[in-house]
Parts: C-alpha cells; sequence; structure tokens
C-alpha cells in the first residue's frame, strides 16, 4: 500500500502548515471565546480561495462548463475526479491539528461531495459542483441527515418526500447540518414511506432560497465552535424532480440506502483524521507543558506519553489503509468503521493526559488544551458514534448482514 502524496498534494499541504499558525489557530481560539462560528464574510475564507482551497475535487472534461458557459450535461464518463482520499486525509488532519472547528468552516462543498461524486448526475455534478470548480467568492455545500429523533440510526429519518407533478414536497426537520444556512446548497435525505424503512430513502438537492426551506438556527456547543451547526426545517417544500439525487432509476434495490452508506465510508476516515489531528495537537501542548514545568523527568509520564504518540500512529496508519482502499474502489467498510472508533478515543486520551498534566491550570479555561479537550469529544459522536462502529465491527465478525449499520 502507498501512502505518500503527490508533489502538487505536498505543496497544498504545506500551504495548510502555513496557514495554521497564522491564522487557524487564531480564529479558532477567537471563535470559541466568542462562542460563534467564523463569520462566512471574513477575510479569511477570501485567503483560502487564493491559496487553491476550498474547491471540489471533481472537474469536468470541459472547463467552460463549470463557469456556466455551456450549461448542458457532459456525457457520460467526461468528468473527473483529481486527487486522492489519502490527499484529502492528510489535508484532514492538518486542517484540525491547528483547529477542527475553522477546518470544517472551510469552503466547499463538504460532506456532500462524496454523494455527489458517487450518486450524482452528470448534470448535477455540474450544476452544484461546477461553481466549487474555480469559485468566484467563498461557497458552501451541505450534508443534512440527522433529525432531532435519527442520529446514528439513519434508518428511522422522518422527512417525508412526495412526488408532485416535475417537483417533490419535502416535509420535516433537520439538525447539526454543518454550513447549512451560508450555503448554496444542502443535500438532504427524506423517505417516500416510513414504513419501507431503508428502501424509502431519497436525496435531494435543495438550492438556498428555495420556498418553504427556512428557520435556520445555529446550535450552541461545547466545543468545536469555528462552524455553525444548524438546525433547520422544510415545510412544503418544492424541489424540482431534477434535484433528486441520482435521478429516479437510481433508487431501485434500495440503492438510495446504500448510497448513504457509501458516503458515510467514504466520510469516516476523514473524522478520524480530523481526531488524529486534535490528537497531535494535545500531544504537542501536553510534552510542551511537561517539558516547562520539568515533570519529563517522571518515568510515569513519559510512559504516558509516549503509549499515546505510538496509539495516534496506529490511528493514521488505519485511517490511511482506508483511504487507500476507497482510492482503489475497494469495500472498506470495516476499515472506516476501525480507524473511526479508534482514534477519537485515542484523540481524547490524549486531551485526557494533558488535562492531567495541567491539574489547576486546566480549570481555568485559558489553555489550548482545555478547548482541545471540549473539542476532542464531538470526534466520538459526528458521522457514527464509537459505539455504532463497534456494532458494525462486531456483526461483521460473526457474519451478519450490516445493512443496518446506521451514521
Amino acid at each position: 500500500m502507498e501512502f505518500s502524496i503527490d508533489k502538487e498534494a505536498a505543496e497544498r499541504l504545506a500551504r495548510v502548515r502555513q496557514l495554521g499558525a497564522t491564522h487557524i489557530r487564531p480564529l479558532g481560539i477567537e471563535a470559541d471565546r466568542l462562542g460563534r462560528p467564523v463569520p462566512p464574510d471574513h477575510d479569511y475564507f477570501k485567503l483560502l480561495l487564493a491559496n487553491g482551497l476550498g474547491r471540489t475535487r471533481w472537474l469536468p472534461r470541459d472547463p467552460a462548463a463549470a463557469q456556466g458557459e455551456a450549461r448542458s450535461a457532459t456525457k457520460s464518463g467526461e468528468s473527473r475526479v483529481v486527487g486522492t482520499s489519502r490527499t484529502s486525509i492528510h489535508i484532514a488532519e492538518e486542517q484540525a491539528y491547528w483547529d477542527r472547528g475553522v477546518s470544517t468552516a472551510t469552503p466547499g462543498p463538504g460532506m456532500s461531495e462524496p454523494a455527489l461524486i458517487s450518486m450524482g448526475t452528470e448534470d448535477q455534478k455540474l450544476r452544484f459542483l461546477g461553481p466549487f470548480v474555480n469559485p468566484d467568492k467563498p461557497r458552501w455545500g451541505s450534508f443534512a441527515m440527522t433529525e432531532p429523533g435519527a442520529g446514528s440510526d439513519v434508518s428511522a429519518i422522518r422527512a417525508s418526500c412526495v412526488k408532485d407533478g416535475t417537483n417533490w414536497v419535502l416535509n420535516g426537520e433537520k439538525s447539526f447540518a454543518g454550513n447549512a444556512s451560508r450555503a448554496d446548497w444542502i443535500l438532504v435525505w427524506a423517505t417516500i414511506d416510513e414504513s419501507l424503512g431503508r428502501a424509502g430513502h431519497r436525496a435531494f438537492i435543495v438550492e438556498k432560497g428555495t420556498p418553504g426551506l427556512g428557520n435556520f438556527k445555529i446550535e450552541k456547543k461545547m466545543g468545536i465552535k469555528g462552524y455553525e451547526s444548524t438546525s433547520f426545517t422544510l415545510q412544503d417544500c418544492r424541489v424540482p424532480a431534477a434535484n433528486l439525487l441520482g435521478g429516479e432509476g437510481h433508487y431501485a434495490s434500495r440503492a438510495g440506502f446504500k448510497g448513504a452508506m457509501k458516503t458515510f465510508n467514504a466520510i469516516r476516515p476523514g473524522i478520524a483524521a480530523n481526531a488524529v489531528g486534535i490528537g497531535r495537537a494535545a500531544l504537542d501542548e501536553a510534552l510542551a507543558f511537561a517539558r516547562e514545568h520539568e515533570r519529563l523527568h517522571d518515568v510515569r509520564v513519559r510512559d504516558r506519553l509516549e503509549r499515546i504518540a505510538r496509539k495516534l500512529r496506529m490511528a493514521r496508519l488505519l485511517t490511511l489503509k482506508a483511504a487507500w482502499l476507497a482510492d482503489h474502489e475497494l469495500p472498506n467498510m470495516i476499515e472506516a468503521s476501525m480507524c473511526k472508533a479508534l482514534a477519537p478515543t485515542v484523540a481524547y486520551e490524549a486531551a485526557s493526559l494533558g488535562m492531567e498534566l495541567l491539574g489547576a491550570v486546566g480549570g481555568r479555561g485559558d489553555h489550548l488544551i482545555e478547548k482541545l479537550f471540549r473539542d476532542v469529544k464531538a470526534m466520538d459522536i459526528v458521522e457514527g458514534t464509537g459505539q455504532i462502529q463497534r456494532i458494525v465491527m462486531a456483526r461483521q465478525l460473526v457474519n451478519l448482514p450490516n445493512d443496518n449499520s446506521g451514521a
């Protein structure tokens, strides 16, 4: 297996590293203290675009098409995806090392990109990913699966969709959708019939300003405050049939739910990489504090620091393996669950050790480790809790089907 990245990706990674100390971490600390996400009009997002970030990995064969100069769909097979999942993993880890909240606020199609690339029609990719090829301004996409009553068990979603002529009518509530209120569009999951379970799932691209899409509320969170986690409602929201992800034919044989699970298996290694990044930051800060206060002579402190460094390396390698499998279009469900279950646990251990070393200093609320301790907890929850990942792995171990794996 090859985990290295090419020269162009290495240059992108270096740019992220340069931005980290000067912009990403200071913005994350500011957002944490102010208790609100980085505003969408912040100059930092324009700086990211100038550095080649905030774009999509999808490219049409005809660059003019992405700029709106040609609105017809490209022919099947003409578009392509640049970069690799491994590159995305390296970038995700480095961004989260400096601040996971700010990294999630980065412009781009976000979590919806894998679903659009794998499930979307060429016309949908052109219309919704095209503006992210060479964006004229910071743009966001959003992904909305979670509901007040449906988190890890995505089969329990209740948002409804009903076909009405050339439109679909959506009703329901969504919660914890990243960057939803500032997004150009939101990929919304709904069901045609709750009694059908997963077979009833459908996904729609709901564009900003669509009547019935509203009541946006940015949630208050314990950590990762640099980006917005948003709840919103759909009230008789009419969406064109052309915005049904993949088209009608895609949803035969429960393809909608399978597409959702494939999307999560692509996303989960990225969340694991975020956790590794936070864990690295906590380890570095703990080492610096222990050195400054002459604690490194204590063999117990050294042993715990070494153990965390070893576990973080193990989590990184497992995460890269999951990404390598995705790059080679090989099944990665178990590896995606393994890295998602492991990395947040190790990162939490790193932040916990840091808090122990800080002692009373940690209670003041002004040390970076204290912030990382609050930030890291979400990594075990988002995109499938650690408990859900262990269920997935256990069912595989005893040869039980895993299509109720949840997200």
